[in-house]
């Protein structure tokens, strides 16, 4: 079975599109994360955000509609929901499918980080809000500059562990074509019809993967707790 697989692998330049998978791996990952984090924030500030604005109002409604469905869905149905039905519907339907994926990444975590950075505000003590009142900033100027740059430092460590799960949940891009690192491996099994070896380095790769990040994501709190010291 290995020499089978090596001989694919090698011999065949099939190593090229595992290369290529690890890369759309992270790159993916990585810019969803990004996007995530923009997102999220907004949405984030959208929710506990105190306004009788009927326009905050309306946006609050629908930042939880976003997040009760990315966060009630599977990755999977998004993806082909998304792809399939809604983006041609507003007439995206022709667009690169590697950026389709991305954004579709970046909704999901979007929906995740809002909740991670709302906690993280809601974690921040009252007294800072009250500190800040007192010194006579308004409560928009407290918001951002005193509570939230508190609530990331806090939350920083639970965003790191974000892209861990998002490198995971990357597995299922070839849903929708992209040549990512599970297709990658599956279309070598498919050319012997044998799957053994490829599901096993498939599995070896993303063990690989998640242990470097959560090294980093380790790497992170321990500077962070340096520093509070």
């Amino acid at each position: 079975m290995w020499q089978i697989f090596i001989d694919s692998f090698i011999g065949e330049k099939a190593y090229v599109n595992v290369l290529q998978g690890i890369a759309v791996t992270i790159v993916t990952a990585i810019s969803a994360l990004v996007i995530g984090i923009i997102l999220g924030t907004i949405v984030a500030l959208s929710r506990v955000f105190k306004s009788k604005n009927p326009v905050i109002k309306a946006l609050q409604v629908i930042a939880k509609l976003y997040v009760g469905f990315f966060r009630g869905t599977p990755i999977v149905v998004q993806l082909l929901f998304i792809y399939f039905v809604i983006f041609p519907a507003i007439g995206l339907g022709l667009m690169n499918v590697m950026v389709v994926g991305i954004i579709i990444f970046g909704l999901n975590s979007g929906a995740y980080v809002s909740e991670i950075m709302r906690a993280g505000i809601l974690s921040v003590d009252k007294g800072q809000n009250e500190a800040g009142r007192a010194l006579g900033l308004t409560y928009t100027t407290t918001l951002f500059k005193v509570i939230l740059p508190q609530a990331i430092k806090n939350v920083i460590p639970t965003i790191a562990n974000e892209f861990v799960s998002l490198l995971k949940e990357t597995s299922v891009l070839s849903f929708i074509g992209i040549m990512d690192l599970t297709k990658a491996l599956r279309e070598i099994g498919a050319e012997n019809y044998e799957f053994t070896i490829p599901y096993l380095v498939l599995a070896i790769i993303y063990l690989v993967l998640v242990m470097i990040a959560t090294s980093i994501v380790k790497l992170i709190e321990t500077r962070l707790r340096r520093n509070e010291r």
